[in-house]
């Protein structure tokens, strides 16, 4: 008997989330200082009172003691959601000295300040399967303390696994440099660096925004071929500079050679036949192309000998 296929579950991205921030309702601390401080004189008064009103007491005495629990300072950029046994109520952004007028309340805090996230060297292979080592830095802050603390298990934990996707991902689409025909006049991942910082940071936000996750930056912060390849890459590169580099000595070359022949016609300072002008052709072109100086011969006889 075979067992059933296995289902998997996919999230939708554009899936609205769960919870949102509701902005929460307190009062200033130092007035709830000053109820504590009138209920803790109703309940001296009680404590000395007849025994009925001692039995208010039973009431009152709890109530100052879990009062107490009603206090929090929030500092800046910082927030405290708050919870009434399990249940999301409210988050808590205003900085200060505060208090609540529900003591049950339960407090998370969590911080709105900016954080920079550096990933791991990733190896992945680039659009034309060479062997890369990658990294980035993604610069993020939380902007939705709700979001981040009860859709995802870990926030911080969940910007490092989703930046690392989308690293990995924007590194396959990309050539790590404009090395073949179809490369060249593209983007790739060592030339278009603010096209790929645009592009990843878009990546990355559009998988942490479930989190209530702002990316402020990302970018690649070290590009490398991989140890196995990067000798042949070097070797490839360099073939590829000195190929463009004669290319352009030599167009440097014939217009050199161009300009001397006309110079020598219009100012008519000697006449050259086709084999004379064939003759100097080759030779400028020697002398213009070669890598090393060239040693000059001179011919005493005519230019036939």
């Amino acid at each position: 008997m075979q067992a059933p296929p296995a289902t998997t579950i996919q999230m939708d991205p554009n899936q609205e989330p769960q919870f949102r921030d509701l902005e929460s309702k307190s009062l200033n601390g130092f007035l709830g200082l000053g109820l504590h401080l009138l209920l803790s004189i109703v309940n001296l008064g009680l404590l000395i009172s007849a025994s009925l009103a001692s039995l208010l007491l039973i009431i009152t005495a709890p109530l100052w003691l879990i009062m107490w629990n009603s206090y929090v300072i929030v500092n800046p950029n910082e927030a405290v959601a708050v919870q009434f046994f399990g249940k999301y109520v409210s988050t808590l952004k205003t900085e200060g000295f505060r208090f609540f007028l529900n003591p049950l309340y339960h407090k998370s805090r969590i911080s709105f300040k900016i954080n920079n996230f550096e990933s791991k060297e990733l190896k992945v292979n680039d659009v034309n399967a060479n062997p890369i080592d990658i990294a980035a830095v993604v610069v993020w802050r939380v902007f939705d303390a709700a979001e981040a603390l009860f859709e995802v298990e870990s926030y911080a934990h969940y910007v490092q696994i989703q930046s690392e996707a989308a690293l990995r991902e924007m590194a396959t689409k990309y050539p790590y440099d404009a090395i073949e025909e179809k490369d060249i006049g593209g983007v790739s991942l060592s030339s278009g660096q603010d096209v790929i910082a645009a592009e990843l940071q878009q990546s990355v936000q559009a998988r942490l925004s479930r989190a209530g996750i702002e990316v402020l930056e990302a970018r690649i912060s070290y590009l490398a071929y991989s140890t196995e390849i990067a000798q042949a890459m070097l070797r490839r590169q360099q073939a590829s500079a000195v190929v463009a580099a004669r290319s352009e000595i030599v167009k440097g070359a014939v217009g050199m050679v161009e300009l001397a022949l006309e110079q020598l016609s219009v100012k008519g300072i000697i006449e050259l036949d086709e084999d004379k002008k064939a003759t100097m052709v080759s030779n400028l072109l020697v002398v213009l192309c070669s890598e090393t100086d060239t040693t000059p011969v001179v011919n005493t006889g005519t230019l036939y000998q």
